[in-house]
């Protein structure tokens, strides 16, 4: 009955995809950068805009015998420098007050003409930097969509999304070679401020997702809030990338079956994850936190992955030093206790127990 009314609403979501194709937001890839407060970069500039006039009054001062204002006779006062250097500096000046000695003349050559050069760039810098921003990220994210392969892409980056991305840096994947899709802004820029790569469009488009790169991706986690996008997601995701891995997070266990028709690889259920520990720490609290251990990777225990060494073929994973949780044999995961697990073969992948000491290692 829950997968009819689950049904319905798939047919009722991609009518409305369907529908409202040209009216949704436009789809952004965004490079992550450092950031820098434009104040901060606007008093930088004022700063340096002020030392170069101040360098040209105080050489105007230091030669100001050398110059000459209209007829009147003697030479220049601090005021007529200071209005000499501003003029000379934002313009090419009017004309009422010139140098008259070869000395004058060539420090104004020397001097003078380079410090109005660097005056008007500081003062233009700002603009400048504004508008080649926009290119030196459309630059950045062609050369991104160029190499990028094998990263991992994120489908939503709320509390699971989140999680799942702090796990994957806890294990040693570079921020860089995660991108995050999503429809929230302020979600992505959350992401962006973490140093991912976001994309901002609905990833129930195959055109977002190419985006970002679905095509070239190792794995794709999908970690939206309700369940039918899930299923929709995973739907575009494995048309996009069949050999990639897909990974789904949904509420209920009633709709596992259709993500694994839709093509997810593994599928998490986070309402009966979460509902079995509470009830184990009703009676056992201290397995709660054991397991919670296990799953932060950058302290205590945790789950790890590892390659078979020669010296191991044949024998027992049992009688290892590590703790060997499972074999992966042929992307099958074969339990400790299951009559296959029980000889080691080559080309095997163990599952085991490791250290935070290891990790340092």
């Amino acid at each position: 009955m829950a997968s009819n009314r689950l049904r319905r609403r798939l047919r009722g979501l991609d009518d409305a995809l369907t529908n409202r194709r040209d009216a949704e937001l436009i789809d952004t890839l965004h490079m992550p950068e450092r950031f820098v407060s434009p104040v901060s970069r606007i008093l930088r500039r004022m700063f340096y805009a002020v030392a170069a006039l101040t360098l040209a009054v105080l050489i105007v001062y230091l030669d100001r015998e050398g110059y000459r204002d209209g007829d009147r006779v003697g030479g220049l006062s601090l005021l007529d420098c200071v209005y000499y250097a501003t003029v000379s500096l934002s313009t090419t000046g009017y004309g009422d007050i010139t140098p008259v000695s070869e000395q004058a003349r060539l420090v104004n050559v020397l001097v003078i003409t380079p410090l109005r050069v660097a005056f008007l760039i500081v003062l233009i810098g700002t603009t400048v930097e504004t508008l080649t921003a926009a290119s030196r990220q459309a630059f950045q994210i062609q050369r991104w969509r160029r190499s990028v392969r094998n990263h991992t892409i994120v489908v939503g980056y709320g509390t699971k999304g989140k999680s799942a991305v702090a796990a994957m840096i806890g294990d040693g994947t570079p921020p860089a070679e995660i991108v995050v899709v999503d429809t929230d802004q302020p979600s992505l820029e959350r992401a962006a401020s973490a140093g991912l790569v976001t994309v901002r469009g609905d990833a129930n488009r195959a055109d977002v997702l190419r985006l970002a790169g679905a095509q070239h991706a190792a794995s794709i986690i999908v970690a939206p809030n309700s369940d039918p996008t899930a299923v929709m997601v995973t739907l575009t995701a494995r048309e996009l990338a069949p050999k990639a891995k897909i990974i789904a997070a949904i509420r209920e266990s009633e709709n596992q079956h259709l993500l694994k028709q839709s093509g997810a690889d593994s599928v998490v259920v986070s309402s009966e994850t979460a509902g079995r520990l509470l009830g184990m720490a009703t009676a056992m609290p201290s397995v709660v936190e054991l397991v919670e251990d296990l799953l932060t990777p950058d302290e205590g225990f945790s789950i790890a992955e590892r390659a078979v060494e020669r010296k191991e073929v044949g024998g027992s994973p049992k009688h290892l030093s590590d703790l060997v949780l499972g074999v992966v044999r042929d992307g099958e995961l074969m339990r400790i206790d299951e009559p296959g697990a029980d000889a080691i073969e080559e080309g095997d992948r163990l599952l085991y127990v490791r250290t935070a000491s290891e990790d340092k290692d």
